[in-house]
Protein backbone atom coordinates (compact mmCIF):
# COMPACT_ATOMS: atom_id res chain seq x y z
CA UNK A 1 0.00 0.00 0.00
CA UNK A 2 1.44 3.32 -0.97
CA UNK A 3 1.32 6.45 1.41
CA UNK A 4 -1.65 7.59 -0.82
CA UNK A 5 -3.72 4.62 -0.40
CA UNK A 6 -2.67 4.42 3.65
CA UNK A 7 -4.19 7.75 4.27
CA UNK A 8 -7.25 6.87 2.55
CA UNK A 9 -8.08 4.00 3.95
CA UNK A 10 -6.52 2.57 7.29
CA UNK A 11 -4.20 -0.65 7.12
CA UNK A 12 -6.17 -2.42 9.29
CA UNK A 13 -9.24 -1.40 11.32
CA UNK A 14 -9.41 0.55 14.72
CA UNK A 15 -10.59 -2.94 16.25
CA UNK A 16 -7.73 -5.06 15.46
CA UNK A 17 -5.78 -1.56 15.94
CA UNK A 18 -6.86 -1.40 19.17
CA UNK A 19 -6.85 -5.77 19.90
CA UNK A 20 -2.79 -5.69 18.92
CA UNK A 21 -2.73 -2.04 21.11
CA UNK A 22 -3.97 -3.50 23.87
CA UNK A 23 -1.18 -7.02 23.91
CA UNK A 24 1.49 -5.00 23.40
CA UNK A 25 3.13 -4.16 26.92
CA UNK A 26 5.10 -1.28 28.46
CA UNK A 27 7.85 -2.61 30.61
CA UNK A 28 10.18 0.75 31.23
CA UNK A 29 13.68 0.36 31.85
CA UNK A 30 14.50 -2.41 30.27
CA UNK A 31 17.22 -3.39 28.85
CA UNK A 32 18.24 -0.47 30.85
CA UNK A 33 17.31 2.89 32.98
CA UNK A 34 15.45 5.15 31.06
CA UNK A 35 14.29 2.91 28.00
CA UNK A 36 10.46 2.24 27.43
CA UNK A 37 10.55 -1.19 26.09
CA UNK A 38 7.87 -2.57 23.86
CA UNK A 39 7.10 -6.43 24.58
CA UNK A 40 5.18 -8.04 22.30
CA UNK A 41 5.27 -11.38 24.23
CA UNK A 42 1.54 -10.67 25.81
CA UNK A 43 0.37 -10.87 22.18
CA UNK A 44 2.30 -13.91 20.82
CA UNK A 45 0.44 -15.57 23.97
CA UNK A 46 -3.27 -14.24 22.73
CA UNK A 47 -4.30 -16.97 20.47
CA UNK A 48 -6.83 -14.42 19.02
CA UNK A 49 -4.55 -11.51 18.89
CA UNK A 50 -1.68 -13.68 17.30
CA UNK A 51 -4.15 -15.17 14.81
CA UNK A 52 -5.65 -11.60 14.08
CA UNK A 53 -2.15 -10.48 13.26
CA UNK A 54 -1.08 -13.19 11.12
CA UNK A 55 -4.09 -12.79 9.06
CA UNK A 56 -3.51 -9.39 8.74
CA UNK A 57 0.75 -10.06 7.45
CA UNK A 58 -1.06 -12.52 5.30
CA UNK A 59 -3.22 -10.58 3.66
CA UNK A 60 -0.58 -7.95 3.03
CA UNK A 61 1.84 -11.20 1.35
CA UNK A 62 -1.29 -12.02 -0.43
CA UNK A 63 -2.14 -8.35 -1.66
CA UNK A 64 1.99 -7.62 -2.40
CA UNK A 65 2.37 -10.55 -4.46
CA UNK A 66 4.85 -12.13 -2.25
CA UNK A 67 6.68 -15.25 -2.89
CA UNK A 68 9.04 -15.52 0.14
CA UNK A 69 8.63 -14.42 3.46
CA UNK A 70 12.08 -12.96 5.08
CA UNK A 71 11.90 -12.79 8.94
CA UNK A 72 14.35 -10.81 10.81
CA UNK A 73 15.89 -11.97 13.65
CA UNK A 74 14.56 -12.78 16.40
CA UNK A 75 11.18 -11.97 16.68
CA UNK A 76 10.89 -11.57 12.85
CA UNK A 77 10.97 -15.28 13.15
CA UNK A 78 8.34 -15.59 15.31
CA UNK A 79 6.03 -13.51 13.17
CA UNK A 80 7.32 -14.36 9.89
CA UNK A 81 7.09 -18.20 10.06
CA UNK A 82 3.33 -18.67 10.54
CA UNK A 83 2.46 -15.85 7.59
CA UNK A 84 4.56 -17.85 5.13
CA UNK A 85 2.40 -20.98 6.46
CA UNK A 86 -0.79 -19.32 6.06
CA UNK A 87 0.33 -18.13 2.67
CA UNK A 88 1.25 -20.98 1.52
CA UNK A 89 5.40 -19.44 0.78
CA UNK A 90 8.68 -20.07 1.81
CA UNK A 91 10.22 -18.47 4.89
CA UNK A 92 14.00 -17.39 4.72
CA UNK A 93 15.90 -16.39 8.01
CA UNK A 94 17.91 -13.27 8.06
CA UNK A 95 20.21 -13.70 10.94
CA UNK A 96 23.16 -12.26 12.73
CA UNK A 97 26.42 -12.64 11.93
CA UNK A 98 27.79 -16.80 12.37
CA UNK A 99 24.45 -18.14 12.87
CA UNK A 100 23.83 -19.29 9.75
CA UNK A 101 25.77 -22.80 8.59
CA UNK A 102 26.96 -23.15 4.88
CA UNK A 103 27.41 -20.37 2.29
CA UNK A 104 25.74 -17.46 2.81
CA UNK A 105 25.54 -13.65 2.05
CA UNK A 106 26.49 -10.74 4.43
CA UNK A 107 25.35 -7.25 4.79
CA UNK A 108 27.45 -5.25 7.37
CA UNK A 109 25.48 -1.63 8.93
CA UNK A 110 26.30 0.93 11.22
CA UNK A 111 24.91 1.10 14.73
CA UNK A 112 24.27 3.81 16.84
CA UNK A 113 27.78 2.87 18.80
CA UNK A 114 29.57 0.61 15.90
CA UNK A 115 28.21 -1.76 13.60
CA UNK A 116 26.87 -5.08 12.98
CA UNK A 117 26.40 -7.43 10.08
CA UNK A 118 23.31 -9.73 9.20
CA UNK A 119 23.16 -12.87 7.01
CA UNK A 120 20.87 -14.78 4.90
CA UNK A 121 21.72 -18.47 2.86
CA UNK A 122 22.95 -18.01 -0.63
CA UNK A 123 20.11 -20.33 -1.96
CA UNK A 124 17.66 -18.85 0.44
CA UNK A 125 16.68 -16.12 -2.07
CA UNK A 126 16.76 -16.15 -5.91
CA UNK A 127 15.97 -14.27 -8.94
CA UNK A 128 12.31 -14.15 -9.47
CA UNK A 129 11.49 -14.44 -5.77
CA UNK A 130 9.24 -11.71 -4.54
CA UNK A 131 10.20 -11.10 -0.87
CA UNK A 132 8.16 -8.84 2.01
CA UNK A 133 9.90 -8.06 4.91
CA UNK A 134 8.28 -9.07 8.32
CA UNK A 135 9.67 -7.92 11.75
CA UNK A 136 8.29 -6.62 14.94
CA UNK A 137 9.87 -3.56 15.69
CA UNK A 138 11.18 -0.37 13.44
CA UNK A 139 13.21 1.34 16.13
CA UNK A 140 16.35 3.36 13.89
CA UNK A 141 15.87 1.21 10.78
CA UNK A 142 19.30 0.05 10.63
CA UNK A 143 18.43 -3.98 10.20
CA UNK A 144 15.40 -3.53 8.07
CA UNK A 145 17.14 -1.34 5.78
CA UNK A 146 20.45 -3.52 5.82
CA UNK A 147 17.79 -6.65 5.08
CA UNK A 148 16.84 -5.24 2.07
CA UNK A 149 20.15 -4.36 0.66
CA UNK A 150 21.32 -8.26 1.37
CA UNK A 151 17.77 -9.39 -0.60
CA UNK A 152 18.51 -7.12 -3.73
CA UNK A 153 21.76 -8.87 -3.54
CA UNK A 154 20.53 -12.46 -3.97
CA UNK A 155 18.33 -11.36 -7.20
CA UNK A 156 15.57 -11.11 -5.28
CA UNK A 157 12.83 -8.64 -5.36
CA UNK A 158 11.27 -7.05 -2.46
CA UNK A 159 8.07 -6.74 -2.46
CA UNK A 160 7.48 -4.59 0.18
CA UNK A 161 8.28 -4.77 4.44
CA UNK A 162 5.44 -4.97 7.18
CA UNK A 163 6.44 -4.22 10.84
CA UNK A 164 3.95 -4.97 13.77
CA UNK A 165 5.02 -1.57 15.87
CA UNK A 166 6.83 1.25 14.69
CA UNK A 167 8.53 3.77 16.73
CA UNK A 168 7.80 6.92 15.22
CA UNK A 169 9.72 8.86 17.36
CA UNK A 170 13.13 7.43 16.10
CA UNK A 171 12.72 8.45 12.64
CA UNK A 172 13.59 4.48 11.15
CA UNK A 173 10.72 5.22 8.62
CA UNK A 174 12.77 7.44 6.45
CA UNK A 175 15.78 5.20 6.56
CA UNK A 176 13.82 2.17 5.31
CA UNK A 177 11.77 3.76 2.66
CA UNK A 178 14.69 5.19 1.35
CA UNK A 179 16.17 1.47 0.89
CA UNK A 180 12.65 0.10 -0.53
CA UNK A 181 13.12 2.51 -3.28
CA UNK A 182 9.51 2.63 -3.41
CA UNK A 183 8.32 -0.90 -2.24
CA UNK A 184 5.98 -0.23 0.11
CA UNK A 185 6.42 0.08 4.20
CA UNK A 186 3.38 -1.14 6.11
CA UNK A 187 3.39 -0.58 9.95
CA UNK A 188 0.40 -2.03 12.18
CA UNK A 189 0.83 0.12 14.75
CA UNK A 190 2.65 3.65 15.18
CA UNK A 191 3.48 4.98 18.33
Amino acid sequence: MSATESSAAPLVPADVRELLTSRIHDVPDYPKPGVLFKDITPLLADAKAFSVLTEVLAGLAERRGATKIVGLEARGFILGAPVAVRVGIGFVPVRKSGKLPGATLSQAYDLEYGSAQIEVHAAGLAEGDRVLVIDDVLATGGTAEASVELIRRTGAEVAGAAILLELGFLAGRERVERALAGAPLDALVTV
